[in-house]
């Protein structure tokens, strides 16, 4: 039951917490910033089975949810294994409690939700909760051969039983500080150095990392030896997706000969402008002269031209190739996958786990990591996502990068063209899901911009938009299907044309035949 059941002693409780955290000293408050926190409400979107966890609690969020409790007794096995350990090294587990409980005013500090229970039953709940964590994720650490956790594999060697666990393990409202993993750690190797246990630590999340992560692990993984900058497992797993996989691969794009093309380009581009300029001008000056402007202005036809030019479609179709604005930050404007094949653009594999996107024999822009998917990477990209918006405090770089996934896969068919490509490898049932996947993606977050993101999406609709299929598409549009009406009243015109000649045509004919 809820230990907070009881209004007055949890009155009492506050009371207590309040005075120990006015009493500590500040700065231990400032070197421990929130790490752990509540997803927020905008991102949740009825997908609430992806952030809540469903077969294990970790930490104080969700430690009294009744269906939860199925896993409390394997919890209880590993903290008597964690126990034994200790024995070996001449401690026991009360003593590894006296030990943790100077920490409870940093545990609190981790999280950005009240913890609301005393600080004798957080100690034992983040002591037995470390402990299972920990000898979970020592199965990762191992090489191949039997892993200690044999008491486990029995309840989860079931593929569905053991990916439920690692999707919860992964959720930000059930993550742990690392803190407490290398203290519990050193515990447990109390002949070991604390550089040694911090290695141990960092070869586990590295194992992890492995069998979670959507992205392809290149073989010159980074070599982490410390999680000084890590706050727990989800914070790691951002660190090693985000930094590796797709921030370093675009800060080498766009250098030395891609500026000298864009200049070319402009340059291009200005010519032109001067060029139809003159054209425009001389014909405006041979339109102003009285005897034409008297002739021409007046007729009917002129006048309805004159009208339907001054559509504001009919200017943006005029002005497709010299628009430069980028898309608006909170949707992202850009073709989907088969509107780029259709338009003639590539897409190619490349090295390090990436692909490009291949406009012709000259262009190619350095683009998106290849992504595979399973059961767990919806899970993982969410709290991933989650976990950025509530702590980075610089550009959302994951969630820019979903919402341009999300933008170029709109239907399966994008899906099932990247993955014959190789750029999608699709460990789901099939490529609907996929595209669901991308399409579920919320962009309720805070606007932010991600330059290498951003000047991607402008590049390639820049290059989209200069394709002469892409432009008589649009053309045909503004002129055929939006301008309906004009075209109505043109064959209508061209009717009653017709009959006038035919009329005329009558007559000339009766009055020569009178002549005659």
């Amino acid at each position: 039951m809820n230990s907070n059941s009881d209004p007055i002693s949890g009155d009492h409780r506050w009371i207590l917490q309040i005075r120990q955290t006015i009493n500590q000293d500040i700065e231990e408050d400032i070197n421990t910033p929130v790490c752990i926190f509540t997803v927020p409400t905008s991102l949740v979107s009825g997908k609430l089975e992806h952030y809540t966890p469903q077969q294990l609690a970790l930490g104080p969020y969700h430690h009294w949810r009744p269906e939860l409790y199925g896993m409390e007794r394997y919890k209880l096995c590993a903290a008597k294994r964690c126990q034994k350990q200790l024995q070996d090294n001449g401690l026991t587990f009360d003593q590894l409690i006296d030990q943790l409980r100077v920490f409870e005013p940093k545990i609190r500090a981790c999280y950005h939700k009240y913890v609301d229970c005393d600080g004798e039953t957080l100690i034992w709940m983040m002591a037995i909760d470390v402990s299972f964590l920990l000898e979970f994720l020592d199965v990762y650490a191992m090489k191949e051969g039997t892993s200690r956790m044999s008491h486990l594999v029995e309840f989860s060697c079931r593929t569905f039983a053991h990916d439920a666990i690692l999707r919860d393990v992964v959720m930000l409202e059930n993550q742990v500080p690392i803190f407490l993993l290398e203290k519990m750690l050193e515990f447990k190797s109390k002949l070991c150095s604390f550089e040694s246990c911090q290695e141990s630590l960092t070869s586990m999340l590295l194992g992890l990392y492995k069998e979670l992560s959507p992205f392809r692990v290149s073989s010159n993984e980074p070599n982490l030896q410390s999680n000084e900058d890590c706050d727990h497992v989800l914070g790691f797993l951002y660190r090693m997706m985000v930094d590796p996989c797709i921030k370093e691969h675009h800060e080498m794009t766009y250098q030395g000969d891609d500026q000298e093309q864009v200049q070319e380009t402009q340059e291009t581009r200005h010519k032109s402008k001067r060029i139809i300029g003159c054209i425009l001008g001389f014909f405006k000056r041979l339109l102003l002269l009285k005897p034409l402007k008297l002739i021409v202005y007046n007729t009917p036809m002129v006048r309805i031209l004159k009208q339907f030019a001054s559509n504001d479609e009919v200017k943006q179709v005029l002005n497709v190739v010299s628009d430069d604005k980028p898309p608006l930050m909170e949707e992202i404007s850009i073709p989907c996958v088969s509107d780029l094949v259709k338009a003639g653009i590539g897409f190619s594999p490349s090295s390090g786990g990436i692909f490009t996107i291949d406009f012709d024999e000259t262009l190619s822009i350095l683009f998106l990591p290849v992504v595979s998917f399973n059961v767990n990477t919806d899970v993982v990209l969410r709290n991933l996502v989650a976990y950025e918006v509530c702590n980075a405090s610089g550009p959302l770089i994951l969630t820019r990068y979903t919402e341009l996934m999300n933008g170029i896969i709109d239907t399966k068919e994008d899906a099932k063209l990247l993955r014959e490509r190789g750029i999608i490898v699709n460990r789901l049932k099939s490529d609907e899901e996929v595209a669901n996947l991308w399409n579920g993606m919320s962009r309720s977050v805070r606007m932010t911009k991600v330059p290498f993101l951003d000047k991607v999406i402008k590049d390639v609709n820049m290059v989209y938009g200069r394709k002469w299929r892409v432009k008589i598409r649009k053309i045909i549009k503004v002129y055929v299907f939006n301008s309906w009406k004009f075209l109505v009243f043109a064959v209508v015109v061209l009717v009653l044309f017709l009959m006038s000649v035919e009329v005329v045509s009558s007559i000339t004919r009766c009055i020569l035949m009178l002549f005659i």
